[in-house]
């Protein structure tokens, strides 16, 4: 099974990286406006079992892949 998680700050969490690209727009002459950068991890899983792999996932996000004070994350899975 195919997993993907999108991490990204919490709402209200300073994103400096997110506010540069932001600013790096607008001189080009875009409007935009709450940009957020996040990251995206793939990968996957030997379990074919989807509740058992949602659950896998989310522990991994918590242990490792996001910093749950800080970060959001969001799990699909794809057989």
């Amino acid at each position: 099974m195919r997993a993907t998680v999108l991490v990204r700050p919490k709402a209200g969490i300073l994103d400096p990286q997110g506010q540069a690209v932001e600013s790096s727009l607008r001189h080009l002459g875009f409007t935009v406006d709450g940009t957020r950068v996040g990251r995206i991890v793939e990968f996957d899983l030997a379990s074919e079992d989807l509740g058992e792999a949602r659950a896998q996932v989310e522990r991994m996000c918590e242990q490792l892949l996001a910093n749950p004070l800080i970060e959001s994350f969001e799990i699909e899975l794809a057989a």
